[in-house]
């Protein structure tokens, strides 16, 4: 919600601060870098203390930070403001991948992420049309007002319906130390990092699309702002359908061997992508086809990546889930800054940065995940 709500403001943003579409752009990979150091903090602080304590407190600050961004007068203020809200949020996302890891096996675990891709997906379908729809009746600061609401209700539903999942018992002991040799103990595992780094280049390629996106739709193929939404819609609606397809495949197939698969088909369609975006073949068209590929095909990519990455962690799950978020959300934020600063009012930087990303995930796929091929 945070990312997607406010694209189709993008234009409307950099009008109001009188600014570039860089500054703007920069508001989305300031985010994303937060949400990628963030997670350092919350994962040993979730192993040692809980899930729902580091939960709490991560809520409140994203909801606070929510309400100041709709308040800020500057955008060099909203972007500070944005990154303390990312460093909130991603409690949620540490969090939710530690819960399934204490609950589940990894069989388990590839098909519980497919479900919560159903539920993930939603947000990128009604977000933007939410932020469409409410710039026909306010500015932009109200999608943040919107956002700081949405805080305080999770709050509510944190304290009224999660249960804790991690037992005293079974929490790590605390401290830096033990939090360093947590990180030091997952970069030696060449499993891990190259799963992670998997799913991280694909979803780093989805959030190029996400910081690139607005100013192709909207100022390259002038597509009008309340309609943005639609069309991100439509390519989230791919998505939740491909979760759903991963999560019957996984009655016969394992995550891995659907991951082996998902990799090179989606790297090929940004190959295409690239291809139409430097030509400018297909017009509108021939950006969305190719783009509606590459985005669904990250409902096969990131339970099974996710859940091969988190297999083998169990009383560091929650470490291991903020070291994947970092590696995944710090390429994120490098993809995202690139597009905005290779934006030259085409749609090259974005088909680009995808193409390039996707295929650094099939070299992986091709050469380093079958060493792994075997584990279970």
């Amino acid at each position: 919600m945070s990312i997607d709500m406010y694209l189709p403001a993008f234009p409307a943003m950099q009008r109001h601060f009188a600014t570039d579409a860089g500054q703007v752009q920069l508001t989305l990979s300031v985010f994303l870098l937060g949400l990628s150091l963030g997670q350092l903090f919350y994962g040993p602080l979730a192993d040692r203390y809980g899930r729902k304590k580091p939960l709490y407190a991560g809520i409140a600050l994203y909801t606070a930070a929510s309400a100041g961004i709709a308040l800020s007068g500057s955008i060099d203020s909203l972007i500070l403001l944005r990154f303390a809200q990312a460093l909130g949020g991603c409690a949620g996302m540490v969090i939710a991948r530690a819960v399934v890891r204490d609950l589940f096996d990894e069989i388990g675990s590839a098909k519980m992420y497919a479900q919560l891709m159903l539920v993930m997906g939603l947000a990128p379908i009604l977000a933007p049309i939410i932020g469409g729809q409410l710039l026909l009746i306010a500015d932009w600061h109200v999608i943040f007002w919107v956002l700081a609401g949405f805080g305080a209700a999770c709050l509510t539903g944190v304290a009224l319906a999660l249960p804790e999942s991690l037992p005293a018992e079974r929490r790590g002991a605390g401290g830096l130390g033990a939090a360093l040799r947590n990180y030091a103990l997952l970069l030696r595992s060449p499993a891990f990092l190259a799963y992670a780094m998997t799913g991280g280049f694909i979803q780093a390629g989805m959030f190029a699309y996400i910081t690139g996106s607005p100013f192709v739709f909207i100022e390259l193929y002038q597509v009008p702002a309340q309609h943005y939404g639609y069309l991100f819609g439509l390519n989230a609606m791919g998505l939740i359908a491909a979760s759903q397809v991963n999560h019957r495949l996984l009655a016969r197939r394992s995550g891995r061997q659907v991951l082996n698969v998902a990799v090179p088909v989606i790297a090929a369609s940004a190959l295409v992508l690239a291809a139409t975006a430097a030509t400018g073949f297909g017009g509108l068209w021939g950006i969305i086809v190719p783009l509606f590929v590459c985005i669904a095909g990250y409902g096969f990519i990131a339970p099974n990546a996710t859940a091969a990455a988190m297999a083998s962690q169990g009383r560091i799950a929650g470490s291991a889930s903020a070291l994947m978020g970092v590696l995944q959300f710090g390429t994120g934020a490098l993809s995202g800054t690139i597009v905005g600063l290779l934006n030259d009012g085409t749609a090259r930087p974005m088909g680009f940065t995808i193409a390039a990303l996707y295929c650094c995930a099939a070299l992986l796929r091709f050469f380093v995940l079958p060493r792994f091929a075997k584990q279970n």
